[in-house]
């Protein structure tokens, strides 16, 4: 049943340790997400995140759950892939302004960088920061977390039409069981839990000291200006082009 779930674009490195862990979850809820195609971001790419290897993880960022739309699922956590273009002539692109989550992430890390203040994040400040040294794409900024080891990953990897809270219940046993077999192969890495549902996986991590950042869901406004969310992405530099 579960080699229906998509494992196509999942590193080798993983594959022990998600086979494992759907085998400690519910068989007659997994034969429904393979018996159904009413469920985002779908069986093909459900495992996407997965394509970075064990050994290159550094952080684990936990969102809630996947985009409501199939255009914007893919997978990965807060990587809404009907998004292209980050920037217009008049500051963040339309569809970025529509994406509240993705949107507040670029702000709080203009602030980051130095380019905008805390009272001053208005499309019309953004408009006057030069954007040449700064990447322009989606694709280009959710590749700069990839290649800074960031596994992107969502409390509840699916999205029915039932409450994402449900299924969260139902994916514990496999998330419980990645955590127990992330941390024993990269112990040093740092989990990032967004959000209330992210919140709740601090309970299924092992007793034992685990580098952890709690803070609100970008999509509120009061992320943008959280100082422990700047401090801890400041020195990435995620929005700057990679030297080449």
């Amino acid at each position: 049943m579960t080699t229906q779930l998509g494992f196509n674009t999942v590193a080798p490195s993983w594959l022990p340790c998600l086979q494992r862990g759907l085998s400690q979850m519910n068989p007659d809820y997994l034969a429904h997400l393979t018996q159904s195609n009413h469920w985002l971001p779908g069986a093909e790419k459900i495992f996407n995140a997965f394509s970075l290897p064990l050994d290159q993880v550094n952080y684990v960022l936990f969102g809630e759950s996947p985009y409501p739309r199939k255009a914007s699922a893919n997978g990965y956590a807060f990587w809404d892939a009907d998004v292209n273009e980050l920037w217009s002539s008049i500051g963040l692109s339309k569809k970025v302004n529509r994406a509240t989550s993705l949107r507040n992430m670029l702000k709080m890390l203009l602030i980051a960088e130095g380019y905008l203040d805390k009272q001053h994040t208005t499309q019309q400040d953004i408009a006057a920061i030069e954007k040449s040294t700064l990447i322009q794409t989606n694709n280009e900024f959710f590749t700069q977390l990839l290649h800074k080891g960031f596994l992107l990953l969502n409390a509840t990897p699916v999205l029915q039409e039932d409450s994402p809270q449900k299924d969260a219940r139902a994916w514990r046993p496999f998330i419980k069981e990645l955590l127990a077999y992330l941390l024993e192969k990269q112990p040093h890495v740092t989990f990032i839990l967004m959000g209330r549902i992210a919140k709740e996986i601090e309970q299924l991590l092992p007793p034992k000291p685990v580098s952890t950042l709690y803070v609100e869901h970008p999509y509120n406004i009061s992320f943008i200006t959280n100082p422990k969310v700047i401090d801890f992405f400041t020195p990435l530099h995620l929005l700057k082009k990679q030297e080449t």
